[in-house]
């Protein structure tokens, strides 16, 4: 049922019955250690490349949050999938050798709460009994595609965010039991004529609080109705951006406001500047540490928005800005 300007209320509530994460060497010397379902020591995989490698971390974390969920292959219907590599080749090859029906997502590091989002209304409008939604990033491929070559050993700036290593894959089915999807607000593109490629937080940040201002109005609903508002990569300087905007805007989000970003690696500690970002960013953290929260009960109600700057190399040595997008989810841990 769609509300207000630009959201979506679900009267047949998605369940993520199932979720799993799989990160890297890093990833697993963080925080949030304890809540990866696996850490690879190895960032390569096995794999003879750092592409090669993304796709593994992709078909792992499928396998395994399917087996959690108990499906098999041959039962799961959908499977929506995107990465940060050119033309999604990560997903598309992590799923050629399983046998589920795909839809492929470019969302940049938007994609993860893109898929939750686009397979909560297949499931709620009847499509579907399940799907299964899934991302990941990797630093050295993204490195190598958008920014230098890991042997060019350039200077990071401060507003520069580290690329996590890792995927995320969660479970969606139209009943049982666990936390489960009760809106969403899809975003608009929102560029404020940034151009500047390590800064992403900054470029995200007002696509997050366009998204965020939607959601609020369309639902009728204030930040303290939340437990959390977790955003999926603006890292320490985009957070600080949008907590600035929607306070702006009369909106005062700073007590329930987070970002995987900040939460997946010790800043200070582990040299990332201004924290994580990269569509694994999100995945990971909410598949591991979030999901686990929400079926603790631990969250009841929160907001999942993952922001996406929608640009590649190309669009940069042209000149150009750089677009942003945010998609939001709200999700309630259940019953008591």
């Amino acid at each position: 049922m769609r509300i207000g300007k630009q959201s979506v209320k679900f009267e047949n509530k998605p369940v993520i019955c199932a979720a799993a994460s799989i990160v890297g060497k890093k990833e697993g010397e963080g925080p949030l250690a304890d809540d990866f379902d696996v850490i690879v020591a190895d960032d390569y995989f096995g794999e003879k490349s750092w592409e090669k490698a993304e796709s593994r971390f992709q078909e792992e974390t499928a396998k395994l949050a399917l087996e959690k969920a108990n499906l098999t292959e041959e039962e799961a219907q959908f499977v929506l999938a995107g990465d940060l590599l050119n033309q999604c080749i990560g997903a598309h090859y992590a799923m050629r050798d399983l046998n589920i029906p795909f839809l492929g997502l470019y969302g940049a590091c938007s994609t993860m709460t893109e898929s939750l989002m686009l397979a909560s209304m297949l499931i709620s409008g009847n499509m579907a009994d399940n799907a299964l939604c899934l991302t990941s990033s990797h630093f050295c491929s993204a490195e190598k595609q958008f920014r230098y070559p890991l042997e060019y050993g350039g200077q990071r700036t401060p507003t520069s965010q580290w690329t996590v290593t890792g995927s995320g894959a969660a479970v969606l089915k139209s009943n049982g039991n666990g936390p489960h999807i009760i809106a969403a607000t899809p975003g608009k593109i929102i560029d404020m004529g940034i151009s500047d490629a390590n800064n992403m937080g900054g470029a995200m940040a007002p696509a997050a609080a366009d998204t965020l201002t939607a959601l609020f109005n369309d639902t009728d609903t204030e930040p303290e109705d939340y437990d959390l508002i977790l955003t999926g990569d603006l890292g320490v300087v985009g957070s600080d951006v949008l907590c600035e905007l929607m306070d702006k805007k009369g909106k005062n989000i700073y007590p329930v406001h987070n970002d995987c970003g900040k939460l997946i690696f010790d800043i200070k500690k582990q040299d990332v500047h201004a924290g994580a970002s990269g569509c694994g960013c999100c995945g990971s953290v909410f598949c591991g540490h979030i999901y686990k929260q929400l079926c603790e009960k631990k969250i009841k109600r929160m907001i999942l928005m993952a922001t996406g700057a929608l640009m590649n190399s190309m669009t940069l040595f042209q000149g150009e800005t750089i677009p942003a997008i945010a998609h939001a989810v709200i999700i309630e841990s259940g019953e008591e």
